[in-house]
């Protein structure tokens, strides 16, 4: 009887909660909202409308190779193949496989010093693509 008597004293605290003003509702929806969105391009109402613009800027092989494979694939440095290296550059595509090699530039290659990206942290998995390219082309 008791406990009846308690969950009929808690009911108005219940339906209270549920009468929120439209401010604390926004506020409660932001805090969880999902921490990312999916979206169709051309939707007006997509929020990376900017983003989805800047795709198609994207730089080519040539520049992201300059701008962060160089160091490494210019030198040799760390045992990384250099660019210009055909022996070099065609025993890996023919061992691994393109796909393969676009893997280790976009995510990197564990227990060697092939780094996610070459460090391009703000370069798009296409541009890496174009750079593993750019590198293959000029190494035939």
């Amino acid at each position: 009887m008791r406990f009846i008597a308690i969950a009929f004293a808690l009911i108005p605290l219940t339906v209270s909660a549920l009468e929120l003003s439209k401010e604390q509702r926004a506020a409660i929806e932001a805090r969880i909202q999902p921490y990312s969105q999916v979206c169709v391009v051309g939707d007006d109402a997509c929020a990376l409308g900017d983003a989805i613009a800047e795709v198609s800027d994207l730089r080519s092989g040539e520049d992201v190779y300059n701008a962060a494979c160089m160091a490494c694939h210019s030198t040799g440095a760390a045992g990384a193949p250099k660019l210009g290296d055909a022996l070099a550059w065609s025993d890996r595509l023919s061992q691994k496989g393109i796909d393969a090699l676009y893997d280790s530039g976009v995510n990197g290659v564990a227990g060697t010093s092939m780094i996610a990206k070459g460090g391009c942290m703000d370069c798009a998995d296409d541009e890496i693509y174009a750079a593993v390219d750019y590198m293959l082309e000029q190494s035939q």
